[in-house]
């Protein structure tokens, strides 16, 4: 395969996968109220998603989904309500007071949870974003004829081992944002805005 291509895959999936949307978006909160750790497999659930969500696009299927309006209609409902329900778990999440001195350990007592990894997983075929960055890159980066399956192969590589360091920044973020955090009364207040956030992504699968 021509190396071109493989840097193109590399900055592709950078880009989709560094820029804002419900995933970091989510990250971030995760990040701040959880720890770099905790989050780990929220991160990697992302990135296991999308690899199996390229692989139903590689096989035709992604493609099939979209063109059927009864399918489009049942995955925006469906994305609407599961991200609006993660918006209200992040703003009503449980907060303690929290000092840089104790920080971990009143994290470990908070009754919240962090995303698991196949809820992650599960979510990006619920994510419009995850779905044009597939589609997207299947369209774009394969290759006709007998090498399909090959320059599949290494776009699902290139996506994994990209899309999550890309990731961890956000929660990378949160874990800085959390040291300004150290009372009840603001990370409840972070915890709000990044609930409106994350509901405000809505607009992406309305919009699809």
């Amino acid at each position: 395969m021509d190396l071109q291509l493989v840097a193109a895959m590399f900055s592709f999936a950078f880009v989709t996968s560094a820029t804002p949307g419900p995933n970091n978006l989510m990250l971030l909160a995760s990040g701040a109220n959880f720890g770099f750790k905790r989050t780990i497999p929220h991160m990697l659930g992302i990135g296991c998603g999308m690899i199996l969500l390229l692989l139903v696009t590689l096989t035709g299927l992604g493609e099939v989904f979209t063109r059927l309006p009864a399918a489009q209609t049942t995955l925006k409902v469906v994305g609407v309500l599961y991200l609006l329900w993660l918006a209200w778990k992040i703003a009503s999440a449980p907060v303690t007071e929290t000092t840089s001195a104790n920080a971990d350990s009143n994290l470990s007592q908070n009754t919240a949870q962090p995303m698991r990894w196949w809820q992650a997983a599960a979510f990006q075929f619920v994510n419009p974003k995850a779905w044009m960055m597939a589609l997207g890159a299947v369209s774009s980066f394969t290759l006709a004829g007998e090498q399909y399956w090959l320059s599949g192969l290494v776009l699902m590589i290139v996506f994994f081992f990209v899309n999550v360091p890309s990731v961890s920044m956000w929660a990378g973020f949160g874990v800085v944002i959390q040291q300004f955090l150290s009372s009840a009364r603001r990370k409840r207040q972070f915890n709000i805005i990044m609930g409106l956030l994350t509901a405000a992504t809505v607009w992406m699968i309305v919009g699809v």
